[in-house]
């Protein structure tokens, strides 16, 4: 069975982090059931294993070394992170299908807002191709990130996790080169022209969520 909790308010990150590490351990253990956790931060930036001090432009906010994979991102009102304690124990100890079926959760709960997200070899997370903008030097298209996915495991189990833009202050990203890639920018479900709350987003989280990680048996 996998638990999903919604956090009120801001949710202190450090506070955060110790709740997953104890929630993650009990899983492991046997002692508890797999969680999905819904919360938003106030503003800050996080550090991950794969972070450059170049990339750190700004920081107009706190800054808090993670432990997940990849760089630097930003988290605070108006996004939706994702907090994924998930059994991979259980699941298939395969870390890169893991990462795909997160991106392709994340992929199928866009689709319900007409949003087309895609997934691109070398940038974790998902992207929504950008006809409105200039394009780059070479005539591709540019591409905003709608979500960042960065997550840890212990013991096999998953923890951190996974950020939806819904309507975030887009300029609070500009304290740090978003997972350090520089050419291409960030969006939200709003800056697409979605009038979307973060209550909306929740619902079709959860009605993807079966479709990418099937229930567990027993």
């Amino acid at each position: 069975m996998t638990d999903w909790i919604t956090a009120p308010g801001l949710t202190d990150y450090q506070k955060a982090v110790a709740f997953m590490e104890a929630r993650a351990a009990a899983i492991a253990a046997g002692e508890a059931n797999e969680l999905i956790w819904l919360v938003e931060h106030p503003p800050l930036y996080t550090a991950g294993t794969s972070a450059q001090a170049a990339d750190l432009l700004r920081p107009r906010f706190p800054v808090h070394e993670s432990g997940r994979g990849g760089q630097y991102t930003y988290h605070g009102p108006g996004q939706r992170v994702v907090y994924v304690m998930l059994d991979l124990n259980r699941r298939g100890r395969d870390i890169r299908a893991f990462v795909k079926s997160l991106e392709n959760w994340v992929i199928d709960a866009l689709a319900e807002f007409n949003v087309t997200g895609q997934i691109r070899d070398g940038r974790v997370g998902v992207w929504v191709q950008r006809p409105d903008k200039a394009a780059l030097p070479d005539g591709s298209m540019r591409e905003d990130k709608i979500a960042a996915i960065g997550v840890k495991l212990r013991r096999w189990v998953s923890f951190h996790g996974i950020s939806v833009n819904v309507e975030p202050d887009l300029g609070h990203y500009d304290g740090i080169v978003p997972c350090g890639i520089a050419e291409h920018g960030v969006t939200s479900l709003v800056d697409l022209g979605h009038p979307v709350e973060l209550a909306d987003l929740d619902v079709a989280l959860m009605r993807a969520f079966a479709r990418n990680f099937p229930p567990l048996p027993g």
